[in-house]
């Protein structure tokens, strides 16, 4: 139902379900969309209240008409327009347990689909839209944002092309302060409510980052877990930290923290990864710069910039300044929607060639935080991730 012949020459056109009023994420997927000039919101159904979303859609200067009540009749009428106003795709970003139904209602309508991770609630949903995904053939992305970083694309080719030899170890972690205490806030409500978070609370939030991080980066997929959960402010029902112990499809190990109560941090996501050769390491908060470290020789800084001698294809085009001028979030999330707009204009799905995942490894993250919840139930060392 896209418009395919013409998307070469024009912008690509949004619609999105949730962002209305309070919504951090949904302003953060907006702003990452426009930056390259590559792809216009026309549409939405921004709020279940739809005063707020009919305010939304007037404060982003928006046709009245295409502020829809929900999800079900933005599908349907926007199906009914012509080719050249409709939109191309829809942008979802509300808590996870609302993932899949407007999902589900756009793929079916003949709408590709750009997810705010995850994929959905469970498992078993993951997998019931893995197999929507496959039977209507459109284009499905998720935004695990770290992934549209120069220097995580800069590492993913290292390690592809050899410079660490055989992988053995990873180690990445991400920690996080804002809920070292009791908050009374939207955000922090949702996310610890597991009808509409999940199984797990940080684990689910902000762990799938690094499990996602580190199979991307090494290019391999993590099969057994070990995990400790924790909860440690009363009241809760999710863990708000946790560490696991993994391994590898190829022989690798390693460790991996999540946790929302590390009072003074903010959003310290680091990652290092080691072979025989060498190994790398890389923090979300610096990060312009990859530090490579050969074995028997100085480490060495790759930093992120326009020089072609210093970095990948991949790396290379990511970047939109000359180095010394750091690029972060924003830019990132910029690079998972101007590579998803590519996809459309060619709609051959190919994700990870622009720092974009799809379904699969939607599938693989819920497997994994579900894993965990096993494992720290289980008097079992070691629980398989089942896909």
């Amino acid at each position: 139902m896209s418009d395919q012949i013409n998307a070469s020459s024009r912008k690509i056109r949004m619609g999105m379900v949730g962002g209305g009023p309070g919504s951090f994420i949904g302003e953060v997927h907006r702003m990452a969309a426009r930056l390259d000039n590559q792809i216009e919101l026309v549409c939405g159904s921004f709020s279940s209240d739809f005063e707020k979303s009919k305010q939304t859609g007037s404060d982003l200067f928006l046709d009245p008409a295409r502020v829809y009540e929900d999800y079900n009749q933005m599908m349907e009428k926007e199906a009914a327009l012509p080719i050249g106003e409709r939109m191309d795709f829809v942008a979802i970003v509300t808590p996870n347990h609302l993932h899949l139904p407007p999902a589900e209602a756009a793929l079916r309508a003949g709408f590709h689909v750009m997810s705010d991770k995850p994929a959905t609630l469970n498992l078993d949903e993951a997998k019931k839209l893995q197999d929507i995904v496959d039977e209507t053939g459109l284009l499905y992305g998720l935004t695990h944002t770290y992934l549209g970083y120069p220097m995580v694309k800069q590492a993913r080719a290292m390690v592809k092309d050899g410079k660490l030899g055989e992988i053995r170890k990873i180690l990445v972690e991400y920690p996080q302060g804002w809920l070292s205490q009791d908050v009374d806030n939207k955000q922090a409500e949702w996310r610890m409510d597991p009808a509409k978070s999940g199984v797990a609370g940080a684990m689910g939030d902000i762990g799938t980052h690094a499990h996602n991080l580190a199979e991307y980066i090494s290019g391999d997929i993590m099969v057994d877990v070990c995990a400790d959960l924790n909860i440690y402010v009363k009241g809760r029902l999710l863990d708000d930290d946790g560490s696991v112990l993994f391994r590898m499809q190829n022989g690798a190990s390693g460790t991996l923290t999540a946790s929302q109560i590390c009072a003074g941090e903010e959003n310290a996501l680091k990652i290092k990864i080691y072979g025989e050769k060498g190994g790398l390491e890389w923090h979300q908060m610096e990060p312009f710069n990859l530090y490579y470290k050969p074995h028997g020789a100085a480490m060495q800084t790759y930093t992120a910039g326009l020089d072609k001698s210093n970095l990948s294809a991949e790396a290379y085009s990511a970047c939109r300044l000359p180095s010394g001028h750091p690029e972060g979030y924003l830019e990132a999330f910029a690079n998972l929607y101007t590579g998803f707009a590519e996809a459309i204009r060619a709609f051959e799905g190919d994700y990870m060639g622009h720092g974009l995942i799809g379904i699969e490894e939607g599938v693989r993250g819920m497997a994994f935080v579900e894993a965990l919840v096993k494992s720290t139930n289980s008097n079992e060392k070691w629980i398989k991730i089942e896909n």
